[in-house]
C-alpha cells in the first residue's frame, strides 16, 4: 500500500525504524541527569504505588482515572513552581496539543519557528489566527504582531531551550510575551537543566505565573514519562473541560507520576550536586545547555558515523530532515558519562 513511499525514504536515507540498544554508552537520550538509571528513585516509586488497591489510571481523568498520585504531584508542582494549579498529561506531545485548544476564534498565536512538531500540529486543529516568527527574533515576533491589540486573546509560544539547537529562549521575547498577551512556555528541556532551582526557563528568568503558562514534561530530566500543565485556575479548569487531549485519553499510570515525584525531591534535596555537575559539563563543552549540536554535510556521513560510533558501544543522536532542515548530530551532555569519552566522541564527528 506505501511501498513506492517507503523506497523513495529509503533513497533519500530517511527511513527510520526501531531498535534496541542494551549495554551502550548513550549520549542519545534526554535522560540528562541519569535519573532513569537511579535504582534508588525506582524503589521507592514502586513501594508508594503498592500502597493503593490499583496501580493504574484505568480511565480518563474525568471518569474515575484521577490517582491519588497524580494530585500528589501536581501539588507538588505547583508548590516548587508557585503557580496557582496543575494538571498532569498523558505525554509532552498530547500536553503541546491541549494547549493549541486555548487558541479560540479571535485569538492569535505567535509560534516560534523552531516550536516542537506537537505544537505545529496542535495549531492546525483551532479556530484561531496562527503566525510564525523567525527563531528568537525579537524584531520578526513585534513585526508578527503589531495589530496584537485587534485580538481578544494573544499567545506567544516558545521553548526554554530548544531540543533541536540547544539554545534558550531570549529573554527579551519572554518579556514582550508577556506585555503583549500571555506566554506559552515548553519546558521540556529545561526542567532539571537550568535555573537557579533547576525548574527551567520561568525560574531562571524569574517569570512569574501571571500572563505566564508553563508545559514541562517527566520524561526528559526527570527520567520518567508523561508531562503537565501549570496555570492560574481558570486557564486548568478550561482545559479539563475543552482539551480533547486531556478528556478523551486514559490519565497517566501512577507508577510515571511516582517515579517523577521522587525525581523531583532527589534534585531538590541535592541541588548543589545537580548544578555543578551540569554547569561543569557546559562549561567543559563550551555550551549554553546539555544539548551538543554538530552539523553533518549530508545524510549519508551523517548515519556512516553514527554507525561507527555505534561499533564502539556509543550512541549518538543522527537527525534528518525533516525533523531539522539540514542534517546534525545532536550529543546530550548527560552528567553520568565520562568527559574524556564525551571528547574523542565530538572530536570523532568533527573529522572530516
Amino acid at each position: 500500500m506505501y511501498k513506492k513511499e517507503l523506497e523513495i525514504l529509503n533513497k533519500k536515507n530517511r527511513l527510520r525504524s526501531r531498535k534496541i540498544y542494551n549495554d551502550f554508552i548513550d549520549l542519545a537520550s534526554n535522560d540528562y541527569l541519569c535519573l532513569a538509571e537511579n535504582k534508588n528513585i525506582a524503589k521507592k516509586a514502586f513501594e508508594e504505588v503498592l500502597k493503593y488497591d490499583s496501580h493504574s489510571a484505568k480511565a480518563s481523568m474525568l471518569v474515575n482515572g484521577y490517582h491519588p498520585l497524580h494530585k500528589k504531584l501536581e501539588d507538588y508542582l505547583k508548590e516548587l513552581n508557585n503557580f496557582e494549579d496543575a494538571i498532569i498529561v498523558g505525554s509532552g506531545f498530547l500536553a503541546n496539543m491541549a494547549l493549541f485548544e486555548l487558541v479560540r476564534k479571535n485569538d492569535l498565536a505567535l509560534i516560534d519557528e523552531e516550536y516542537h512538531a506537537s505544537g505545529i500540529v496542535g495549531s492546525k486543529l483551532n479556530s484561531g489566527k496562527i503566525r510564525f516568527f523567525k527563531h528568537n527574533d525579537i524584531n520578526d515576533l513585534k513585526e508578527k504582531s503589531k495589530d496584537y491589540k485587534n485580538f481578544q486573546r494573544v499567545f506567544v509560544f516558545t521553548e526554554g531551550i530548544f531540543s533541536m539547537r540547544g539554545d534558550k529562549v531570549k529573554k527579551e521575547i519572554t518579556s514582550y510575551a508577556r506585555q503583549i498577551g500571555t506566554l506559552v512556555l515548553d519546558e521540556a528541556h529545561s526542567v532539571g537543566t537550568c535555573g537557579e532551582n533547576l525548574l527551567g526557563i520561568t525560574d531562571e528568568y524569574g517569570l512569574n505565573p501571571d500572563k505566564t503558562i508553563k508545559m514541562g514534561t517527566l520524561g526528559k530530566a526527570l527520567g520518567s514519562y508523561g508531562a503537565y500543565i501549570l496555570a492560574n485556575k481558570e486557564i486548568i479548569e478550561f482545559l479539563l473541560n475543552r482539551a480533547k487531549s486531556i478528556i478523551y485519553t486514559t490519565a497517566l499510570s501512577p507508577v510515571d507520576c511516582a517515579m517523577a515525584y521522587y525525581s523531583l525531591k532527589e534534585i531538590q534535596n541535592n541541588l548543589n550536586f545537580y548544578k555543578k555537575q551540569i554547569n561543569d559539563k557546559m562549561l567543559i563543552f563550551n555550551s549554553g545547555s546539555l544539548i551538543k549540536i554538530l552539523s553533518s554535510k549530508e545524510i549519508k556521513t551523517l548515519l556512516e558515523k553514527q554507525k561507527a560510533l555505534i561499533k564502539q558501544n556509543i550512541l549518538i543522536g543522527a537527525i534528518r530532515p525533516p525533523t531539522v532542515k539540514s542534517p546534525i548530530f545532536r550529543i546530550i551532555l548527560r552528567i553520568c558519562i565520562n568527559n574524556e569519552i564525551i571528547k574523542q566522541t565530538i572530536q570523532f564527528l568533527e573529522t572530516k
